[in-house]
């Protein structure tokens, strides 16, 4: 039996980057992109390398040109740290599964680096599929916490749950990261919205502007964990923001949510040292009269247009910036 299992890249709507700081968030899936795990039965355990972690190159240009789009260390180490704590949890609960190992092989047409999710989705991926694989029901709130955790605890990425629990439940969520409610039960609250409310949603990335999101979220711990009052009443207007965009939401008040994703980048900016080329992709989609916040870290944005004649403006626009431009479809 083949086994292959997708985990689509994300953008959070509004209220990113709260979700690990006890905050609120609401993230869409987009199905324009996905990274893909394929397992079956094998005498030995084995992982394929992908083209991500390819080690021939034609010259070092071309060395330096990957090293750019996918950094220095490829898949493979996020595989195997997804099966190690997969491990980890059948042994700590002492959950009975069948001796047996397997071939894997992974693949993603996920911009890296870009803050689209691409490396949580290969986690997710490889986990939903040895999840079948052994047969073990892991409850749906809790495996975002155990994917989560392959990146915090076995590499050293700072990280939040946002990128997970959408990847595992698709589609739009709210999701809600109360920190009592998350100290007790390990998870948030979870609440799946009909994507069909959703607006007409464009994203637009960079690939020159991929840096991982350790970057950033690891001066933002810091600063957490040091008290910073702007850090912590920023976190706070974050989950403010999450919520009037909810209300409006269910008012189908597109102009409202529109006001509310520039509110949510402009409490960014005034946190966080934004790079001029990424100040290029917001002021590029504003230029045209469309919303514009980070989808994740940087280097991708997301925003609401009008009409496919808006959608084509913008389209040309992103064009002269190096910019590729798609229509958001969650799926």
């Amino acid at each position: 039996m083949i086994i292959r299992k997708q985990a689509h890249a994300r953008a959070g709507l509004i209220g990113n980057p709260s979700d690990g700081y006890f905050g609120k968030t609401i993230s869409v899936t987009l199905g324009n992109f996905h990274a893909e795990a394929t397992l079956f039965e094998s005498p030995e355990l084995v992982i394929v390398p992908s083209r991500r972690d390819e080690l021939v190159f034609r010259s070092m240009a071309d060395l330096v040109d990957d090293i750019h789009i996918a950094g220095y260390y490829g898949g493979i180490r996020l595989v195997k740290a997804a099966i190690k704590k997969f491990h980890d949890y059948l042994v700590a609960r002492k959950v009975p599964y069948e001796d047996k190992n397997f071939t894997l092989r992974y693949d993603s047409d996920i911009p890296m680096r870009v803050g689209l999710a691409g490396s949580s989705a290969i986690i997710s991926a490889t986990m939903l599929a040895l999840t079948e694989f052994y047969g073990v029901e892991i409850a749906k709130p809790f495996l975002p916490t155990l994917i989560l955790r392959v990146e915090t605890e076995e590499l050293g990425i700072a990280a939040g749950l946002q990128d997970r629990v959408i990847q595992v439940y698709g589609g739009c969520v709210h999701m809600d990261f109360e920190r009592e409610h998350l100290a007790k039960n390990q998870y948030g609250r979870y609440e799946e919205i009909d994507p069909a409310l959703l607006p007409p949603l464009y994203a637009a990335y960079r690939k020159l502007l991929a840096e991982g999101t350790e970057v950033v979220h690891n001066d933002l711990r810091a600063r957490w964990e040091r008290g910073d009052p702007d850090v912590h009443d920023g976190m706070k207007q974050f989950a403010e923001l999450t919520d009037r965009f909810r209300q409006a939401l269910g008012r189908r008040d597109v102009a409202e949510m529109s006001r509310l994703m520039d509110a949510n980048f402009d409490l960014r900016a005034s946190l966080i040292k934004i790079s001029q080329a990424n100040w290029d992709l917001i002021n590029t989609a504003r230029s045209v009269g469309v919303s514009a916040k980070f989808c994740g870290s940087g280097g991708a944005i997301i925003g609401i247009y009008r009409d496919d004649k808006t959608f084509h403006i913008l389209q040309e626009a992103m064009k002269e910036i190096g910019a590729e431009l798609v229509k958001v479809v969650p799926v």
